[in-house]
């Protein structure tokens, strides 16, 4: 092998370093629980390594299941929180804004970003 092969396997196994490196980064904000909450006030947490169904007052039910959480029932008119599907990352919400629930999933730490982009 000459020098420059040498140079290039530094080179692609700095960038495999440095995109490993920010993968961890990434995932060191995994969500652990999920919070809901009624009216602004507490009504639970629940841990996303057991699946369950939980009921909120008679008028909404969460699913915890595979770690993800989803608004599987409502009673309110326009369904948005029913059809905006399952969330699993620490700082994602789901909110019914007719019933004043809100689920927050957060992690052990939440993280020090809003997002990352690919």
């Amino acid at each position: 092998m000459k020098r420059n092969d040498w140079i290039l396997i530094a080179v692609i196994l700095l960038i495999g370093a440095g995109w490993l490196g920010i993968r961890t980064i990434a995932d060191s904000g995994k969500a652990s629980e999920v919070i809901v909450t009624v009216d602004g006030v507490e009504y639970g947490r629940y841990s996303l390594s057991k699946d369950q169904i939980i009921d909120i007052n008679g008028t909404n039910t969460l699913r915890v299941e595979n770690g993800k959480v989803r608004m599987v029932s409502a009673d309110c008119a326009n369904q948005l929180c029913v059809n905006q599907g399952a969330i699993s990352k620490s700082g994602e919400t789901i909110v019914c804004l007719p019933n004043k629930v809100v689920a927050r999933v957060t992690g052990s730490e939440d993280a020090d970003f809003d997002s990352m982009t690919n």
